[in-house]
């Protein structure tokens, strides 16, 4: 059986479950070099060598990638800031070590500007109606004030307010959401606008998908629809996240999505990448995830809400352990160039999380829900690990902002853990998923109930038909 070294800068549970589907490899003897934010449970008991970076500073990973060159065959990105930060093209050029993720160049995450602009280049039909307000034209707060209040009156008030750069699924704010005055959605605005430009686009109703694809830089694999949960607490109540959880049907469409719905949203993210793709010289630039979209499905069109240049959280989460193909050789595809498949699994994901007692600021909205005896504990994964028993392969336990201290597992200050399940159905996964996060104890964690619940799914059934009847 053939040794592959593979370099791998992990963040939390998306890359433990990309470290979980390297170290399942039936051809390969996987030793994995872990770069890590934290001292992640379950990556240090899978690493060969396991290095903490709290900052996933790119010269201290580039540093491990030099220490252990000659046993690395290939590296893999799953987290935004090292990607922007050029990892890729540091360590690349510093140990020839082939990197996937894309280049620094074409991280379009950093800024969701160039991601507006990309847009209307190559897909104007795609874009919502936006304007970017740019600190550097404006003299004082009271100028930009009356722009924004002019622009509300256009939108019929009907906005979004995104930060140009990244805030981790967190700076997003929508009019009806989070704001029910003009004054509160300026408070949003102005509180991002010290730091960088401003887009205030229309909100759009409809039906929200995720669609990442693999790539080689060439050529573009879309893979299954997922659907995640931003808000912080059942029912959609609460503060954006950085997602709560998802879910993924047994097809690759969501269930509320016709196949013609789904057919044109791969054909828009194909439209995208094509265009983009053509303005790069270098075909290997957009290796890795370069196009993970949130799509807003309006019953008459799609329009795409954003792109990020890397596996989504959570959302990838329900497509790694469904990959059928050996996915050490499909990391060895994207990176010579010759990917032209990607088999998965029939089946349905439900992936949850849970997180610490204060991740939302759920200790306010619910005082006493969480025993002051249970927070800062060491988590219990004991009476989850045995539902493997029960279920086999169908649950995945993934911990993710976890560190060890002293051989236990402690949660930190974001999303600790995702139990994954995978079933026939969105009900069984949903079950199975729901059962494994009841059984993790300790840590002061709780979790959304009712992520992939039937309730939800109807009401988004029910609203596509009315869209589609409007439109």
């Amino acid at each position: 059986m053939e040794t592959v070294g593979i370099l791998v800068v992990s963040y939390g549970a998306r890359e433990v479950a990309i470290v979980d589907a390297l170290a399942r490899s039936q051809r390969y003897k996987v030793e994995l070099y872990i770069a890590d934010k934290q001292l992640n449970p379950f990556n240090t008991q899978h690493a060969t060598k396991h290095v903490v970076i709290p900052n996933l500073d790119i010269q201290d990973i580039c540093k491990f990638a030099q220490d252990y060159k000659d046993k690395l065959d290939f590296a893999i990105v799953g987290s935004e800031k090292p990607i922007i930060d050029g990892l890729r093209d540091l360590v690349e050029t510093e140990t020839g070590i082939p990197v996937i993720c894309p280049k620094k160049s074409y991280a379009i995450e950093e800024s969701k500007v160039k991601q507006r602009l990309l847009f209307q280049e190559i897909a104007p039909e795609a874009n919502p109606r936006f304007k970017i307000f740019n600190p550097e034209d404006y003299r004082d707060k009271t100028q930009v004030k009356v722009d924004v209040y002019k622009w509300l009156d256009e939108l019929d008030n009907q906005a979004v307010v995104k930060p140009d750069k990244p805030a981790a699924g967190k700076g997003v704010g929508v009019w009806g959401d989070h704001f029910a005055s003009r004054e509160e959605l300026f408070e949003h605005f102005i509180s991002n606008f010290q730091y960088s430009a401003v887009i205030i686009e229309e909100k759009i109703d409809g039906e929200e998908s995720s669609c990442m694809a693999f790539c080689d830089g060439k050529h573009f694999i879309p893979l299954p629809d997922t659907r995640d949960y931003k808000r912080a607490f059942d029912d959609d109540r609460g503060p954006n996240t950085g997602g709560m959880g998802s879910y993924k049907d047994v097809d690759d469409k969501l269930p509320f999505l016709t196949s013609a719905e789904r057919e044109n949203e791969v054909a828009l993210a194909s439209k995208v990448f094509n265009g983009w793709s053509s303005q790069i010289n270098d075909n290997t630039a957009l290796r890795g995830v370069p196009l993970y979209l949130a799509f807003m499905h309006t019953g008459k069109d799609i329009k795409i809400l954003e792109i990020n240049s890397r596996p989504g959280d959570p959302e990838s989460i329900n497509l790694f352990p469904i990959i059928k193909d050996d996915f050490v050789d499909v990391c060895y595809k994207m990176i010579n160039g010759n990917l032209l498949n990607v088999g998965l699994n029939k089946a349905s994901t439900v992936l949850t999380y849970k997180v610490p007692h204060d991740y939302g600021g759920y200790m306010n909205v619910y005082p006493g829900k969480i025993s002051n005896y249970d927070i800062g504990t060491a988590v219990d994964f004991t009476e989850a690990y045995k539902l493997a028993e029960k279920y086999g392969d169908k649950i995945r336990i993934y911990p993710g902002a976890m560190e060890l201290r002293n051989g236990r597992s402690y949660a930190l200050k974001s999303r600790a853990v995702g139990v994954l399940a995978i079933g026939d159905s969105i009900e069984e996964a949903r079950r199975i998923s729901q059962e494994g996060a009841r059984a993790i104890s300790g840590g002061g964690l709780w979790n959304r109930t009712d992520i992939a619940a039937q309730h939800h799914i109807d009401r988004s059934v029910s609203h596509m038909e009315k869209l589609r009847a409007k439109a």
